[in-house]
C-alpha cells in the first residue's frame, strides 16, 4: 500500500504543478487583472478564473490550456479571502468568465465538489461573450 501511495503522489499533485506561477492570482492582482482594458480598449480579453482550493484539486479545472480566446487564471481561495467573499465563492472549484471587469458567467461546483462543465461548454461561454461584445 505504502507504494502504490508514493506511485500516486506525483499525479495527485500534477494539476495544481501544471499551471505556471504566472496564472495565479491572490487579492494583490486580482481587480488589475479583471479589469484590463475595460474602458474601451480593443484589446480586451475575456477572462477566464477558477477558483480553486488545494483540498480538492482533484476536480480542477484540468483542459486549461485548451482554451481558446480567453486568458486563464487561476486563484487559491485560500490566499484570497477578501476576493472570495467578494464574488460569493462558496465551493471549489467555481469558474467565473469576465468581460470588461463585469461577471458574464458562471460555473460552480456542486456539494459532491464536482464541476458540472466541460471544456466545450466554457468555450462556447467564452465565444457567446466575444460575440456579444462585438458592436
Amino acid at each position: 500500500m505504502k507504494y502504490l501511495i508514493l506511485i500516486l503522489i506525483p499525479f495527485i499533485s500534477l494539476s495544481q504543478s501544471e499551471v505556471p506561477d504566472e496564472y495565479w492570482l491572490d487579492d494583490s492582482n486580482f481587480e488589475e487583472t479583471i479589469s484590463s482594458g475595460a474602458f474601451g480598449d480593443d484589446n480586451e480579453n475575456t477572462i477566464v478564473i477558477e477558483f480553486w482550493a488545494k483540498f480538492n484539486e482533484a476536480n480542477c479545472f484540468a483542459e486549461w490550456d485548451q482554451l481558446e480566446d480567453a486568458d486563464y487564471y487561476r486563484i487559491d481561495i485560500s490566499k484570497a479571502p477578501k476576493t472570495k467573499k467578494e464574488y460569493r465563492i462558496r465551493m471549489a472549484p467555481t469558474i467565473l468568465i469576465f468581460k470588461s471587469g463585469t461577471v458574464e458567467e458562471s460555473f460552480k461546483a456542486g456539494l459532491d465538489l464536482l464541476l458540472p462543465t466541460d471544456l466545450d461548454e466554457i468555450q462556447n461561454a467564452i465565444h457567446e461573450i466575444n460575440q456579444q461584445s462585438k458592436f
